[in-house]
């Protein structure tokens, strides 16, 4: 019966150890961007009007990024109208049917060097064995602005 209680003792002190701080993994600004997309959820039940909330992250950005966010919400409402702008844990994104294709995020958002134009991968890209899924961005060019309508379109189906 002793042998027993000591089996039932240790193992009740192995798993507080392994349940102690459970986001000591994620960075504060992932925990920030995790604390985002709760809001988003619960303010997406209240009402539909995400390109406020998207034109609303874009005006919180750097000069230069938000350059670069202003002049893709304009390029994806001139390529694909019929996707639905809204935040997807802080970043301006782009729905269809409920489901973000892709979204912008800045460079600040995870502290990086450049902003980044990405997709989920439920964006019609696929082609071949390999295929990217997201780009760095430092400025706009014609060239850039041209495939990144392309990418838009391609994405949407």
């Amino acid at each position: 019966m002793a042998e027993r209680r000591a089996v039932k003792k240790s193992a009740q002190k192995s798993t507080k150890r392994n349940t102690g701080n459970a986001s000591t993994g994620f960075t504060a600004e992932e925990r920030a961007a995790m604390r985002e997309r709760v809001k988003e959820m619960k303010a997406s039940a209240q009402r539909a009007d995400g390109e406020s909330d998207v034109l609303a992250k874009i005006a919180e950005m750097q000069p230069s990024d938000r350059a670069l966010a202003e002049r893709i919400h304009a390029i994806v409402k001139e390529s694909a109208p019929d996707l639905s702008p809204r935040t997807w844990y802080g970043m301006p994104a782009y729905a269809k049917d409920g489901k973000v294709l892709f979204y912008f995020r800045d460079a600040r958002k995870f502290k990086e060097r450049y902003a980044m134009f990405g997709f989920n991968d439920n964006a019609n890209l696929d082609d071949g064995a390999m295929w990217p899924v997201a780009f760095a961005l430092t400025h706009l060019t014609a060239d850039v602005e041209e495939r990144i309508a392309e990418l838009v379109k391609k994405a949407v189906g």
